[in-house]
């Protein structure tokens, strides 16, 4: 068994900001290859910074182990952004099986869209905060 751990460093775009101090948002990324089967397993933000790297960690893999059967594990996965989102489609155009614990990364994978296809949290985005709606006014509320 072959086992690759990458773990991406500190980059400024992941940061975070909360309660007023700056974390780094990371992903692991794990990848376990035997003769018929390769799992990806990734803990954290699968967030813009982080895609560029999983995404070469992946087209790395695929070439060493063209006809495994894929499994791509997203239990330990806290936020996918809409780069991560897209990514994920990739992978499932490639034939990954994920496995994921959280109601959201389930409904998701659910609801993951073809290539060319909007996003999820392109379609949801507007409505996620309702300050940012051009119908509100600041005194009023919602309209």
């Amino acid at each position: 068994m072959h086992l690759t751990v990458v773990q991406a460093g500190e980059w400024c775009p992941a940061c975070i900001l909360t309660n007023g101090r700056i974390k780094i948002a990371m992903l692991r990324i794990t990848h376990a290859q035997t003769g018929t089967e390769q799992r990806w397993t990734l803990s954290g933000h699968l967030t813009r910074p982080w895609v560029a790297e999983l995404r070469a960690c992946w087209e790395h893999g695929r070439e060493a182990g063209v006809d495994s059967h894929i499994v791509v594990d997203l239990s330990d996965v806290t936020f996918v952004d809409e780069s991560g989102e897209q990514l994920l489609s990739e992978m499932r155009g490639d034939g990954a099986e994920f496995v994921a614990a959280g109601v959201e990364t389930k409904h998701l994978l659910k609801h993951l869209k073809g290539k060319g296809e909007r996003p999820l949290r392109r379609f949801i985005a507007p409505l996620a905060n309702p300050c940012q709606r051009p119908d509100m006014d600041k005194k009023e509320g919602i309209k």
